[in-house]
């Protein structure tokens, strides 16, 4: 429920709330039971009013009252699970909860594992962290379909009043900046670019300022960092994944990769119910091979030719008999992915003064 003022629905959703409960004591007491598990009784007033009564509450936190736990996310997250388009997942704000590593372990990395998920989560540690709690939060977690970001960021508040102690600005989760950054950057360049060295548009700073020391720490144990650099502005510094495994150490290849598969699983619906044989097989093939030539030709695969950038195997040997009498169809597809540079390395030499002339 949202208060029809103030007009913005960020400021609505941090405001109290004002709405009528009824016109007479006997429906009040109802509906305010209904909306709030209580009973609600006006003994100042009787007999009952001829207008309605008006009262207000203020909104607290997300279960009657008190903290969500990883059971009322993944409860919510199910919901998700039959919606395709969607690529994307956080829960900004639950860092700074309790049992927020639970949250993020027991319900947000499994529902963006499973299978045909096609999404990735964007995960953040609580606010007014240190470097080694951002270290305990990513030693807990081994999943490549997961970043983590850190730390938050501070924003224009918008119930600020001058002259008041109110504070003109509010530290609020990187999650949702990340999700608009992803998605700005997959419009702009494509998903196989890695969401990194991007703006943090809305930011007015940093809940607090990693170092260059600090990153060379941080990056590589996976916890990507949002730094401030005086010549250019409040950037996001990473795109490692919170995985141990090398060869899934870059968001942006394990996007790619959830790209190609939901591409080509979409791409060859239409060989269901085919009949299983090398003519399918070829037919498949061939389209698969069409799709990745055209990746190839974006320059979003790595080779000089599309010989070593990619290759699409359907035959028998792909097969087994068990697959064939099950009507399996099982294709092997292999692709030579770009990755980020995170340190561009070249030397430079100079002439000295006792070189030979």
């Amino acid at each position: 429920m949202l208060g029809v003022n103030p007009p913005r629905p960020i400021d609505q959703l941090q405001n109290q709330i004002w709405f009528n409960i009824g016109s007479s004591l006997v429906t009040a007491p109802l509906l305010f039971a209904a909306l709030f598990g209580t009973t609600w009784t006006d003994p100042s007033v009787s007999p009952p009013p001829p207008a309605p009564v008006s009262t207000f509450t203020l909104t607290n936190l997300g279960d009657d009252g008190g903290e969500p736990v990883a059971a009322n996310y993944t409860t919510a997250l199910q919901y998700f699970e039959p919606l395709e388009d969607i690529a994307i997942v956080g829960t900004p704000g639950a860092s700074a909860y309790t049992d927020a590593t639970d949250i993020l372990i027991g319900s947000l990395i499994p529902h963006v594992q499973r299978q045909r998920a096609y999404r990735v989560a964007i995960l953040e540690a609580g606010p007014n962290l240190l470097d080694s709690d951002y270290e305990n939060v990513r030693a807990q977690i081994d999943s490549s379909y997961s970043a983590l970001y850190v730390p938050w960021v501070e924003t224009p508040n918008p119930l600020a009043v001058s002259g008041t102690s109110i504070p003109a600005q509010i530290a609020v989760p990187p999650t949702g900046f990340m999700a608009g950054i992803y998605a700005r950057s997959d419009t702009n360049n494509s998903v196989a670019k890695a969401p990194a060295n991007e703006v943090v548009l809305g930011a007015v700073d940093f809940e607090r300022h990693i170092t260059f020391a600090e990153q060379a720490v941080l990056n590589p144990l996976g916890i990507n960092c949002l730094r401030f650099f005086p010549d250019r502005g409040f950037r996001v510094w990473g795109a490692r994944t919170a995985s141990s495994d090398t060869e899934l150490m870059y968001i942006n290849v394990r996007r790619y990769l959830i790209y190609l598969e939901h591409s080509i699983d979409n791409g060859t619906q239409w060989a269901v119910f085919e009949n299983n044989g090398p003519a399918l097989w070829a037919r498949v093939k061939d389209s698969i091979d069409s799709f990745l030539n055209n990746e190839f030709a974006e320059g979003n695969l790595l080779g000089t030719s599309p010989s070593n950038a990619y290759f699409v195997r359907c035959d028998r040997t792909t097969m087994t008999q068990n697959d064939l009498d099950n009507g399996r169809m099982i294709c092997l597809v292999g692709v030579s992915l770009l990755k980020p540079a995170e340190f561009v390395i070249f030397r430079i030499g100079q002439m000295t003064a006792s070189a030979p002339s």
